[in-house]
């Protein structure tokens, strides 16, 4: 698959070490040095660039802004977010913008691009998920527990018949991933592989960070069903949910 990526990094050597990665897996590179340059070139060809990388730390105007006035222009272009900070809070927000995925500085050029491959698929798979949803009844789901119901052609998820609203992708694939086995207990390994398609880089903080927002949205309309197992990882549990 070709790809044009547009790389807003104002490290020239890691703009300029990426730059000879992608080209070997035959993609092309632009590069945006500052957050005005990046949404100048992107407001100009918004229909141009296949995948975004994004560092947080950036001159003029920083990554969670670009993030948000990108996501005014485009709902769908991927948005991978790099940057040397490496607390909860900050991939949460990027997140928040809607950043489909984070990796922390210092990174492997081979990991970053496996992250990109296996965004790409998973993005691919759900969009031949769209293409069946006309065909699919609307009373019908592919899941039911307890309290929630999930259909993956809609992409919705109901608790108690009450729609979860604002799931994002990567989080309707944890909680189908995790209700599908309920009170199993998941590893952040495992669910890297499961729900992003790559195996584990040492990024758990970015399921810890979907896993919190999923757990927002749910408890808005329900109670936790996502339980953290200290030590372990996370399972899915409605048997003793209540609204």
């Amino acid at each position: 698959m070709k790809l044009k990526i547009l790389m807003v990094e104002d490290d020239a050597s890691v703009a300029e070490m990426m730059g000879m990665f992608f080209k070997k897996e035959g993609w092309s590179q632009e590069v945006a040095v500052d957050g005005e340059e990046a949404i100048a070139k992107f407001t100009k060809h918004p229909d141009q660039y296949d995948l975004i990388t994004l560092d947080l730390n950036l001159p003029k105007k920083d990554g969670i802004q670009v993030a948000k006035e990108v996501r005014a222009i485009s709902p769908t272009v991927p948005i991978i977010m790099l940057t040397a900070r490496d607390s909860e809070a900050d991939q949460i927000l990027g997140l928040g913008v809607g950043a489909d995925d984070y990796v922390s500085k210092p990174f492997s050029p081979l990991a970053l691009i496996a992250r990109i491959k296996a965004l790409l698929r998973r993005i691919m798979i759900e969009d031949n998920q769209k293409l069946v949803q006309a065909s699919d009844k609307p009373e019908s789901f592919d899941l039911t527990t307890n309290h929630v119901q999930i259909s993956k052609t809609r992409r919705e998820v109901l608790f108690d018949g009450q729609l979860v609203d604002n799931i994002t992708p990567k989080e309707f694939d944890l909680l189908y991933t995790m209700a599908q086995k309920p009170k199993q207990v998941f590893s952040r390994e495992q669910l890297l592989e499961s729900v992003w398609g790559y195996d584990y880089f040492g990024e758990e903080r970015t399921v810890d960070a979907h896993i919190k927002k999923l757990r927002q949205k749910l408890e808005k309309v329900g109670a936790n069903v996502i339980q953290t197992v200290w030590g372990v990882g996370y399972k899915f549990d409605d048997s003793q949910a209540d609204k």
